[in-house]
């Protein structure tokens, strides 16, 4: 894709999203399942999202996914309180109001955010897990109202069970056709009670989810070793949800740290444009990072964040790091950093770069490779089977010094602190120690590209299997595998992935889009890349048409 002309530099006046507008279509369009079946509930790897200009994230939906938990719940014998969140994008006030006034008519205990304040998405997995540690038999759960890092004219809903974590296929999928169905039937059955008394029913407590989480880091990351050494520490909060986390972590742990943007706008205007001239929070991106990496020079350690603070961007003097790159150097890290046990494995999407599984088994452990999405790893984490869990789109978590859960959903705020933690213990910064893993094992090139296909194609390629590849070889190397299924947990891919030697790629179709999207990685050179796009695009069409 073309890189837009104005990416990278500050958004004007028509970049900007108009709020009140907005808000007035949240409430005013009414979804027509009938008509428009576009407009159904639809859960993707992270929960429902969609503008309310486009009738996909109303009112309606936000009532309707909110009964469908309550039902989920009740039928599920969850009974205990349910942790609510939002971050800062406009709709997310608008769709927290809306599901508090299902919870408290549908008599759920929530507890949020004291003073109202928005919640990290790592915050409310830390305090359910934390909750259902303390009391297995009155289990929490959670909601995060939050499209992540998409554009300011979206809103997004998701959903993290009593396990902390992104909710699996099963659990969405049964809350996703409950929500339709109450949307076909007018909302019946949706039980409501004004917002206005919500506040005096006893159903809503405001807790400081804030100081428990931060005074808990101590336990996942070694701040004292950050704090002698002196860091020097940037942090772009990108508007987020986090903003008000820093200063106090900053105090709390005597670290020399800056925030050097504490704007908060739903509009996000002071965001540079992303590579297709939207505004989107994307700190894996160095178009929407610019203002930080111009920076780069003034600190150690830069961090960045998306609006809900599970994922994380990492600038160091040499620049922003590829996420591919840091989530290698964290592992190697933390393998050599800290006491865990010999029996746990490392978890790693299988879109995620192959220098991870060289790295690993450097350091004698086994990968766990799975699908794309973190709800993949909730379990390992949960049971401290798996020391780390990591995607390539720069979200991961991982262990507690003691080797139990932390969280169960990606954590922008203790991977920030790690490429903190590293620099302090090892002197080195972690794209410095990337360069030395590139002279061990070679220098991967990684590349992610889009392509057109239809439903019907893209239908095919969900439900492709290994044998319908016939090809032996892929870029001149014999092919080692054929993986419709992950070989971590044998769950389907929804997609393919080819892997040779040197090289590998994966082909999975788009859920909104009609594309398919190739992830390419190759250790022998930009010429060995192309043949690998090149090949793998005439291999997939093969396949699917």
């Amino acid at each position: 894709m073309a890189i837009h002309s104005g990416a990278g530099k500050p958004a004007t006046q028509s970049d900007l999203v108009n709020v009140p507008k907005l808000v007035s279509a949240y409430y005013l369009n009414e979804p027509d399942l009938e008509q428009n079946p576009e407009h159904c509930v639809a859960f993707g790897t992270s929960g429902h999202r969609g503008c309310s200009y486009d009738v996909k994230f109303n009112e309606s939906h936000i009532l309707a996914i909110t009964q469908a938990i309550c039902d989920y719940r009740k039928q599920n014998n969850i009974f205990g309180p349910l942790y609510l969140g939002k971050d800062t994008h406009a709709l997310s006030e608008a769709a927290f109001n809306s599901a508090i006034e299902v919870l408290v008519a549908n008599e759920v205990q929530v507890i949020t955010q004291e003073n109202d304040d928005f919640t990290p998405t790592p915050v409310i997995s830390h305090a359910v897990v934390c909750h259902n540690k303390l009391h297995p038999h009155e289990l929490a759960d959670g909601i995060v109202v939050t499209p992540s890092h998409n554009p300011p004219e979206d809103g997004g809903f998701k959903y993290n069970p009593p396990n902390g974590g992104p909710a699996d296929t099963d659990v969405t999928k049964w809350i996703e056709d409950r929500a339709n169905q109450l949307l076909l039937e007018d909302l019946v059955e949706v039980e409501l009670f004004p917002f206005a008394k919500a506040s005096r029913s006893g159903f809503i407590k405001y807790q400081d989810l804030m100081t428990p989480y931060i005074e808990d880091l101590i336990n996942v990351v070694d701040v004292a070793a950050i704090s002698k050494a002196n860091i020097k520490i940037g942090i772009d909060p990108l508007g987020g949800s986090g903003i008000n986390f820093w200063p106090v972590i900053a105090k709390k742990f005597n670290l020399d740290l800056t925030v050097v943007n504490d704007q908060v706008d739903p509009r996000f205007a002071f965001m540079p444009l992303d590579k297709d001239g939207k505004i989107r929070m994307d700190c894996s991106s160095p178009y929407a990072m610019a203002n930080l990496i111009a920076l780069k020079d003034d600190f150690d350690i830069s961090i960045g964040n998306d609006p809900d603070y599970d994922r994380h961007g990492i600038v160091t003097p040499d620049g922003l790091m590829n996420p591919n790159h840091f989530l290698a150097v964290a592992i190697d890290y933390l393998l050599n950093h800290r006491n865990w046990s010999k029996d746990v494995q490392i978890g790693k999407t299988l879109v995620s770069s192959a220098m991870i599984d060289r790295v690993v088994a450097r350091n004698n452990r086994q990968v766990q490779e799975v699908p794309v999405g973190f709800k993949w790893f909730v379990d390992g984490l949960s049971a401290g089977t798996l020391a780390f869990g990591g995607e390539e789109s720069a979200g991961a978590s991982f262990l507690r010094f003691d080797g139990t859960v932390w969280n169960t959903d990606k954590d922008g705020f203790i991977m920030g602190l790690l490429a903190a933690e590293i620099l302090a213990v090892t002197g080195k910064t972690p794209s410095a120690l990337y360069k030395e893993l590139e002279q061990e094992f070679g220098a991967p090139l990684y590349k992610r590209i889009d392509a057109p296909a239809s439903t019907a194609q893209k239908d095919r390629l969900k439900a492709l299997s290994a044998k319908d590849v016939t090809a032996d070889t892929l870029a001149g190397e014999p092919i080692l595998q054929k993986l419709t299924h992950a070989p971590g947990n044998n769950a389907a891919i929804g997609g393919l992935k080819v892997v040779t030697e040197n090289g590998w790629f994966a082909a999975r179709p788009s859920g909104t889009e009609d594309i398919y999207k190739i992830y390419l990685e190759s250790f022998k050179g930009e010429e060995h890349l192309a043949l690998l796009e090149k090949e793998a695009k005439k291999l997939v069409d093969a396949v699917i048409s």
